[in-house]
């Protein structure tokens, strides 16, 4: 069984943080270490609280944080060297522009509600109830005809009265 050091885990682990995450199949094969390894890892630093990417094929399921980074790192590129970039770690440049986005509006001030937001946001919630109660109603009814379905048929698998 290999010995790793931690300095080598550390470096191994780095591979795989954003904002240049490298999956644990690219780690491995640069690094000949188990896949079993690497996630183990992997999982060990994100126990610590430290930011490892997630899974390089589902961006949308990333962290803010790798987000955040990923919108850093590209902030100062052309476009050509943003679209080489979304290439290469297998984004669209219109999510890094969303996350941008994102990102911006969470560091807007977000003042009280006016009197109109305030009566909209009202109509909303009565509106919302009032769905909930109907979709509700809706539901018991088909419940409720479903149940005198499979009653219907009980009585006539059983047969008719007189049917002998």
């Amino acid at each position: 069984m290999v010995r790793y050091s931690d300095e080598f885990k550390e470096q191994v682990v780095r591979k795989m943080m954003a904002p240049n995450a490298k999956s644990v199949a690219e780690v491995h094969r640069e690094t000949g270490v188990s896949m079993g390894s690497l996630q183990a890892w992997r999982d060990a630093y994100r126990g610590r609280g430290l930011e490892v990417a997630a899974d390089p094929n589902a961006p949308e399921s990333w962290s803010g944080a790798t987000k955040l980074a990923v919108v850093i790192e590209t902030a100062g590129m052309n476009e050509q060297e943003l679209s080489e970039y979304c290439r290469h770690k297998g984004l669209y440049p219109e999510q890094i522009a969303m996350w941008r986005e994102l990102a911006q509006a969470a560091n807007e001030e977000q003042g009280p509600l006016t009197r109109d937001q305030r009566e909209q946001l009202r109509q909303e919630k009565r509106r919302n109830a009032k769905l909930v109660r109907e979709l509700r109603r809706k539901e018991a009814a088909l419940a409720e005809a479903a149940a005198l379905l499979v009653l219907r048929k009980k009585v006539q698998s059983w047969g008719e009265p007189g049917d002998e």
